[in-house]
C-alpha cells in the first residue's frame, strides 16, 4: 500500500505540475492566479517532505489531485468565467456561474478527508460520532479562514481583488460557500469512509507489526 501511495504521489505532482505549467501561460488575472494556485505551490513541497514519515492513502492522494486540479482551472479562468461553468449555468438555468460552488464544495470534500485520516491515525478520536463532529468543524474553520483571506486580498487590492472574490453580485456569497464546503464534508464522510479505513488499516498494519513497506 505504502509504494501505492508514492505512485499515485508521483502522478499527483506530474499531473499539477503540467497543469500548472498550462494554466500560468496566459491567465485571465495573474493576480488571482497566483492567489487560487497558491495552496497547490504549498501543498505539493508538504506532501513530499512528509510522504515517509506519514504517506497518506492512494485515495486521498488522488482526492488532493482533484481539489488542485479545481483551484488551476479556477485561477486560470477567474471562477467566474470558467467554461465549465458557463455550461453547467446554461444546463441547470442558472442565474450565475457556479464553478466557484464546486470549488467550495471540493474545499470541504477533500479537507475532511485529510482531516479525518489525520485524527484517525494519530489515534486523537475513537468514537464515530465524535470524529464526524470534530472533521465537520475543520471543514467550517478552513472554509472560514479562507473566506478572511479573500476580505483581506479585497481590502490590501481594492478593485483588483474582485475576479478573485468572484461573488457576481451575490450578497449572501460568503454564506453559500460555507454552506457548500459543509455539504462536502458531509458527502465526502457518507460516501467514502469506509473505503478510507480500508485503505488506512492496509497501510498501518504492517508499521504495528514493524514491517513498513
Amino acid at each position: 500500500m505504502r509504494n501505492s501511495a508514492f505512485k499515485q504521489l508521483s502522478w499527483l505532482t506530474l499531473v499539477c505540475l503540467i497543469a500548472l505549467a498550462i494554466s500560468c501561460v496566459s491567465p485571465f488575472d495573474r493576480t488571482t492566479w497566483w492567489l487560487e494556485v497558491a495552496p497547490v505551490l504549498i501543498a505539493l513541497p508538504v506532501l513530499w517532505a512528509t510522504h515517509q514519515r506519514f504517506p497518506l492513502t492512494p485515495l486521498l492522494y488522488v482526492c488532493i489531485g482533484w481539489h488542485a486540479l479545481v483551484l488551476i482551472v479556477g485561477g486560470t479562468y477567474s471562477y467566474a468565467r470558467v467554461p465549465l461553468g458557463f455550461e453547467l449555468q446554461s444546463w441547470l438555468d442558472l442565474s450565475r456561474n457556479p464553478y466557484d460552488k464546486i470549488g467550495h464544495f471540493t474545499q470541504g470534500f477533500v479537507p475532511a478527508l485529510v482531516a479525518r485520516e489525520i485524527l484517525l491515525r494519530g489515534g486523537y478520536v475513537r468514537g464515530g460520532k465524535m470524529l464526524a463532529f470534530l472533521v465537520l468543524c475543520v471543514v467550517l474553520a478552513i472554509s472560514a479562514t479562507y473566506e478572511l483571506i479573500e476580505w483581506a486580498a479585497a481590502v490590501a487590492l481594492g478593485q483588483g481583488a474582485d475576479e478573485f472574490l468572484g461573488t457576481q453580485g451575490d450578497p449572501w456569497d460568503t454564506q453559500s460557500d460555507m454552506a457548500f464546503a459543509l455539504l462536502g464534508g458531509v458527502v465526502a464522510l457518507l460516501a467514502l469512509s469506509r473505503w478510507q479505513d480500508r485503505q488506512i488499516q492496509q497501510i498501518e498494519a504492517p508499521r504495528r507489526e514493524g514491517n513498513p513497506q
